[in-house]
This record gives structure tokens, sequence and C-alpha cells, in this order.
């Protein structure tokens, strides 16, 4: 039984790595994790501490600016692996 099991996982991650992820779809994924990103880093934003010293319009903007290309470059280098995942669940689907 476990080397059934074992020929199995590894027939799987064989049929797994064979099937090429489409670029488009790994794009939209990466997008997806950014966006995704986006909202959690201004949900942490949020918690404020306390009153900012120089705070105003202008640096909330510029704070927020920071903050997308920051959400940007982590689904780029896959920090969290959101949008690999989701790649990988939606390939799977889409190959079938």
């Amino acid at each position: 039984m476990t080397q059934t099991i074992a020929a199995a996982l590894a027939q799987n991650a064989v049929s797994t790595a064979t099937k090429a992820i489409d670029p488009e779809l790994k794009k939209a994924a990466e997008k997806f994790e950014a966006v995704f990103m986006r909202q959690v880093i201004g949900e942490m934003r949020k918690a404020k501490l306390g009153d900012e010293l120089f705070g105003s319009s202008a640096t909330d903007n510029f704070r927020e600016m920071a903050d997308a290309q920051t959400a940007d470059a982590m689904s780029k280098q896959g920090v969290f692996g959101i949008g690999a995942l989701l790649s990988k669940q939606l390939n799977k689907a889409v190959v079938k």
C-alpha cells in the first residue's frame, strides 16, 4: 500500500511538472497576488498606534504608491507563493 501511494505521488509530480504553466496564466496569478498584497498592506496601515507628526494627504498618497510598488515586487519574487499556488491550481483545471 505504501508503494502504491508513493508511486501515485511520483506520477502526480511527474505529470504536474510536464504540464507547462501558461505564461499568461502565471502573469494573471502574479497580478492577483499583487492586488491581494496591496489590500493586506493597506489594512495593516489602518492600524495606527498614534498620531502622525507630519501627516498630510500628500504623505498618504506617497505611502500608497510605495505600498503598491512593494506589493508588486513581493508578487514578482513570489514571497508568499499565492500566485504560484493559484497558477498551479488553475493550470490543472485548464489542462484537463
